[in-house]
């Protein structure tokens, strides 16, 4: 009996050793990131551009659906939340700067079904992020009401004044900014590597993102420059009601790519 346990394969095999995931890669290599990004989405740019255009709709749609119910005091987190799910939208965007680095040609149909070589492993990443994002924004609805008690939300045109003319404010802001942070840097090390592993390595979900994690960890300056430029971007686009969406997602879908590359070549 102990000799047949003996032999059972691992669920999930040993990750390397901690110096194979240390890289010699400098932060300022994120612009080489995302410029190799650009020349992707110039590459058959209607693909990308068209993929940037159907999330900016959807964004929009989502943000109007909102509204109407009268759900606007979840707006703030569902923007922040959608930085958790990102990765997991962009996946398309990875298949094709993956088949434009591998020589082969590329589709609509291949971006919008894709197929992973580790399969519904990566469905399993997918719904780990929507649940951190539904996760996030319970626990800001619940910062709020810490905060501010269980008073009606006071509606766009007064949540601003309130947040920062007031030190109650201005506390829930640091507080629900720090939670927020540790959301949002838990999805960011999960996925960032994981889900482009698993689009062309058959991996478990489980290896992969502990495979994501300590990559993350072990390369923190150049990972931390990223994740700031991609914060900085994100929050261009809502400056732009969303309209930047029709480029800056693309662009950071194909450099996600060559970041994932650049680490695991």
């Amino acid at each position: 009996m102990q000799d047949t346990i003996d032999t059972l394969p691992p669920v999930v095999p040993p990750l390397p050793r901690e110096k194979h995931y240390q890289r010699p890669v400098s932060p300022h290599m994120v612009f080489d990131w995302l410029a190799a990004g650009w020349r992707d989405l110039m590459k058959q740019p209607l693909l990308s551009i068209g993929y940037g255009i159907t999330v900016f709709l959807i964004s929009l749609a989502i943000v109007a659906g909102l509204l109407t119910e009268e759900l606007d005091y979840i707006l703030f987190p569902a923007l922040a939340g959608f930085l958790v799910v990102g990765p997991i939208i962009a996946v398309g965007l990875y298949e094709k700067s993956r088949r434009f680095i591998a020589g082969q040609s590329v589709t609509l149909r291949d971006m919008i079904f894709v197929r992973p070589v580790a399969g519904g492993q990566i469905v399993f990443t997918g719904a780990l992020l929507v649940g951190l994002m539904l996760l996030w924004m319970r626990t800001a609805v619940i910062i709020y009401a810490l905060f501010f008690g269980l008073t009606p939300f006071p509606g766009l045109d007064h949540i601003i004044p309130m947040l920062i003319g007031t030190p109650t404010g201005w506390t829930m802001l640091v507080v629900g900014t720090l939670i927020g942070g540790l959301f949002a840097a838990l999805s960011f090390a999960v996925s960032v590597f994981s889900i482009p592993m698993m689009l062309e390595s058959r991996v478990d979900a489980l290896t992969a993102m502990g495979t994501s994690v300590a990559l993350v960890w072990h390369n923190l300056p150049v990972m931390l420059t990223w994740g700031v430029i991609v914060l900085a971007l994100f929050l261009l686009c809502v400056a732009t009601g969303f309209l930047g969406l029709v480029l800056v997602f693309p662009l950071l879908g194909h450099a996600t790519w060559h970041v994932y590359k650049a680490f695991t070549a």
